[in-house]
């Protein structure tokens, strides 16, 4: 999401001519934080790194199958989701 909105961010100043540089970026906005415990498939699939459609179906598979995740870790124990994209996204992941 945050990609997509910087890309618009930067597609909209080229349009009007301002120059894009390092001191013209706009602030980075915080991260969005997604509930693994509450989020629907969509929401898993568009904000977080290394999940996809099918990715995001099986957290909420494994989510309504093995009863709500205790820890962020626990995600890892989903079939195609592995320590790496746990750790890649472990900064905008709650289970609140």
């Amino acid at each position: 999401m945050l990609k997509l909105v910087n890309a618009i961010a930067i597609a909209l100043l080229l349009a009007i001519g301002v120059p894009v540089g390092a001191a013209d970026k706009p602030a980075p906005l915080a991260p969005m934080t997604v509930n693994i415990n509450t989020a629907d498939a969509s929401t898993l699939a568009t904000a977080l790194d290394g999940v996809g459609a099918a990715r995001a179906k099986a957290i909420v598979e494994y989510r309504e199958a093995h009863g709500p995740f205790r820890a962020v870790d626990d995600l890892a124990q989903v079939k195609g989701i592995g320590e790496h994209v746990v750790d890649a996204n472990r900064a905008r992941l709650t289970v609140k």
